[in-house]
């Protein structure tokens, strides 16, 4: 290996902090105090708790995520949908393929559902550490509130601009957060190395005899350690697996020190159980508190910039495979083609995180909301990765993978006891996406089965009659359809009744692969100046339609497209129809020339 490729697989590890361990690695922040804020720190109690943390990050976030998960890709792709894509193939009923396809609607959803309250937990908790700077002890709540509140503002605000340019400050920024993680937790650890006894998974064991109940409810806070940790593998297409895993390790390390190091804290300072990593800090360098407290603050906004871009990037390929409606999307790098932005869906994320901070008011209370979403997006990629061995007839990675979803189970059973004290918000924000999706899908299905299409081979017996007789309009016309082998209604209605033939008329369907990247066409003769071009984008691909066209060396005069017009007597498909209406149609969604544009309009009644 070179030094260039050396120094580049270390900036790569560098960048894959920033990218994909702000979550997880702002954790250590709340999930102890919350835990001890529910049980007394006693000897047992600490060493008990501190193994169910190692141990929970090392069966759902290492074995689940980084050996199982990540080892199975598309192009280095990873992610839900990529989970589908893989198992596809092997599904040969409906059924099947109907399930799985649901499994992954509501994983998506759940992300959703969770990932409004990591930016509302993360941040809060960081800025209610101001309270231990002397002479700041009684700031009112609505005080901490309202500056949280503006942080997000910013955050959100920036999301336009595009945060390529302050990307790359990211992973330095997360190195150092990690270092002072590691650092205060070896410090402490150096001072009772006994903690480190808790590594044994007696003591969690021990613990759960002692105290049954106790423990199956205190699930539902342990999961904290561990969320963020399914980044390792929806991000992974990003970065490569080996700088994912490298930094994993680096992130495990730190993260594991911090706990125990808190741990070994509260043996001495039972009191400090409101904010053990601050209380720790304090305790060990006072004058280096402040600076502290800003590294938090920078490090949660990162953890929830992470968030943000996962959001849009999902619901991107949603829109591109057609579960979701179009939005206007932005693309806001030339150079991370991942970098998008939605604007509806921004300021619709921002409003639930604003109403979460206030609903909640502090950021003990959002973790009674807290992992939820996430505990069941877990459990549906264990029995995703599960089957998708099984298929493979890899039965011993298939048992570790049965392992692990078996364990998020357990846990998503536990956050079921979340959902009285707030963990219903996780699921009411989840439903809309879901809700979505299905009215979408289902909506789509019942209008394309009211348009009847021309047959092709009648179509194209008409086409050549009428082309013969020479009344050709001069350019390139285009006319997107759905599907190859059907001619919608429109085209025939634009042809035969308008009398609008061109002396070269596209048939253009866009149809996307089941590869992540890339972009394939095929442009086939139907008859004299009538073409078919397929093309096949990859699912996770930016697609410029213009630019495909122009290097088949298509400048088309105008661009033809059906725009539905629907009519419904039913309450639930007048609200598809709504979505329809204020959704981008196909060819503004690909950024068209507007100019070019001509919708011809098609009523239909569902």
């Amino acid at each position: 290996m070179t030094v260039q490729e050396r120094m580049r697989n270390e900036f790569m590890v560098i960048k894959a902090l920033g990218v994909v361990y702000g979550d997880i690695g702002t954790s250590p922040i709340y999930t102890l105090a919350i835990i001890f804020a529910l049980i007394v720190p006693t000897v047992e109690n600490i060493f008990g708790i501190l193994s169910y943390v190692f141990w929970t990050m090392t069966i759902l976030v290492t074995v689940q995520y980084g050996w199982l998960a990540t080892s199975l890709s598309k192009k280095g792709e990873g992610g839900t949908v990529v989970l589908v894509q893989l198992l596809l193939p092997y599904l040969k009923n409906t059924k099947a393929i109907a399930t799985v396809s649901m499994l992954s609607f509501i994983g998506i959803s759940l992300m959703i559902g969770d990932g409004v309250i990591t930016p509302a937990i993360s941040i809060l908790s960081a800025v209610e550490g101001m309270v231990l700077i002397p002479g700041y002890e009684n700031t009112p709540k609505i005080t901490l509130l309202l500056i949280a509140s503006v942080i997000a503002f910013i955050l959100f605000y920036v999301q336009r601009k595009g945060i390529e340019k302050v990307a790359s400050a990211f992973g330095p920024i997360m190195v150092v957060w990690f270092f002072a993680l590691g650092l205060v937790g070896l410090w402490y650890i150096s001072q009772n190395f006994s903690i480190l006894k808790a590594i044994s998974p007696f003591y969690a064991i021990n613990f759960t005899l002692s105290h049954p109940v106790i423990s199956f409810i205190m699930l539902a806070d342990v999961i904290l350690a561990a969320t963020g940790g399914e980044a390792l593998y929806a991000d992974m297409g990003h970065l490569g697996r080996l700088p994912i895993l490298k930094g994993w390790l680096f992130a495990f390390v730190s993260l594991i020190l911090s706990y125990f190091g808190q741990g070994a804290f509260l043996l001495t300072h039972p009191a400090a159980i409101v904010s053990p990593l601050f209380e720790m800090t304090k305790d060990l360098v006072p004058y280096m508190y402040v600076p502290f407290l800003i590294l938090t603050i920078i490090a949660t906004i990162i953890a929830s910039q992470a968030m943000i871009s996962g959001i849009f990037s999902v619901l991107y390929q949603a829109m591109t495979t057609r579960i979701f409606p179009h939005f206007k999307v932005e693309y806001t790098s030339n150079e991370l083609r991942a970098q998008i932005y939605v604007n509806s869906v921004n300021w619709f994320l921002f409003a639930c995180v604003i109403l979460m901070l206030f609903v909640f008011g502090e950021s003990a209370k959002l973790a009674a909301a807290y992992g939820l979403a996430v505990a069941g997006a877990m459990s549906i990629t264990g029995y995703l990765i599960s089957m998708v061995f099984w298929y493979k007839k890899q039965y011993v990675t298939m048992s570790f993978a049965i392992l692990s979803g078996i364990t998020s189970t357990i846990f998503f059973a536990s956050c079921t006891g979340k959902i009285p004290n707030g963990g219903y918000w996780s699921l009411i924000i989840a439903s809309i996406p879901l809700f979505i999706v299905i009215l979408y899908t289902m909506g789509q299905k019942r209008l394309y089965k009211s348009f009847v299409p021309v047959e092709k081979k009648n179509f194209l017996e008409e086409y050549s009659a009428k082309y013969e007789k020479g009344v050709h309009i001069e350019g390139i016309a285009l006319f997107f359809a759905r599907q190859a082998g059907e001619i919608p209604a429109y085209i025939s209605k634009t042809m035969f009744q308008n009398g609008i033939i061109y002396d070269r008329n596209i048939i253009v369907v866009v149809k996307p692969a089941n590869e992540p990247y890339g972009i394939n066409t095929e442009l086939s003769p139907l008859g004299e100046g009538l073409d078919l071009l397929m093309i096949y984008p990859g699912y996770m691909e930016m697609l410029d339609v213009e630019k495909v066209l122009q290097s088949k060396g298509l400048d088309a005069r105008v661009i033809f497209y059906g725009q539905e017009e629907i009519v419904s007597k039913s309450f639930l498909w007048s609200i598809f129809a709504m979505i329809k209406t204020l959704s981008p149609t196909f060819v503004s969604f690909y950024n068209f020339p507007s100019e070019k544009l001509i919708g011809v309009a098609r009523r239909a009644e569902i």
